[in-house]
């Protein structure tokens, strides 16, 4: 029994550690794709268009972040 529950809690750590991979690819894709925009030098109206883009997927790859990371907290106390 003890082996099928510890499947589980590697199940629950693997996949956490999934969702902040993820979290953290779309973290970088954001810092990219800013600086990207500051060294093409773009006018402030072009900038602000960028950053009003990127944020909404830098705010989601966060949540991934913190929620794949509490996944793995979790998954590492209860096993």
């Amino acid at each position: 029994m003890e082996n099928q529950s510890s499947s589980v809690f590697d199940i629950v750590i693997w996949s956490g550690a999934a969702l902040s991979l993820m979290g953290l690819a779309g973290l970088v894709w954001c810092i990219l794709r800013v600086s990207r925009a500051k060294r093409a030098n773009l006018d402030d109206d072009a900038m602000r268009n960028v950053l009003q883009s990127a944020l909404p997927v830098n705010l989601g790859a966060l949540f991934l972040s913190v929620i794949g990371l509490m996944m793995v907290i979790v998954g590492i106390f209860l096993a």
